[in-house]
């Protein structure tokens, strides 16, 4: 283990300068991003679209509320998502990188919860429109435990695991 006192200024095996890890730490967020960024805008467009239909007029109460709640879910988390890049914007050569990576990956996890939030709402809304089945709350709560499991459970227990607490 590399120690704050070899100046590196790292606890970890690379020697990285904070500088240096703060670069390779917004990369990696970048990448993150993109990936839900576009599926979240994806969704979203298709979501606008669906109160111009002709089907939007023949749901029920619920059915609307439920495609509100969903619209507005999918455009918070598009800016969630989208706010780490308009943060870096404005505070770019401020010198507060590892500021910027620490704010910019609080907005991403919450682009996730939100993203999980839309998806959830948004498939509680088709199945009960495609179906008209009393099941479907019970397989949205299905997909939302593999959601949970996939996005949150998963990687927490990985970290658990392989985790040493040096690090």
């Amino acid at each position: 283990m590399t120690s704050a006192a070899d100046g590196t200024g790292t606890k970890s095996g690379r020697r990285e300068t904070p500088d240096e890890r703060a670069d390779r730490q917004w990369q990696e967020l970048m990448q993150e991003i993109r990936v839900a960024q576009t599926g979240v805008q994806i969704l979203l467009g298709f979501l606008l679209t669906v109160v111009f239909t002709p089907r939007y007029a023949t749901l029920g109460g619920t059915d609307k509320t439920i495609y509100i709640v969903t619209v507005v879910l999918g455009s918070l988390a598009t800016g969630a998502l989208i706010g780490p890049v308009a943060f870096h914007r404005i505070v770019a050569g401020r010198r507060i990188k590892p500021q910027a990576v620490a704010w910019a990956s609080r907005l991403t996890f919450a682009g996730i919860l939100l993203l999980l939030a839309t998806l959830t709402s948004a498939l509680l809304l088709i199945l009960r429109v495609a179906t008209h089945d009393a099941l479907a709350p019970a397989v949205v709560a299905g997909v939302l435990l593999w959601y949970l499991l996939c996005w949150f459970a998963l990687p927490l227990w990985a970290r658990g695991r392989y985790t040493t607490k040096e690090e």
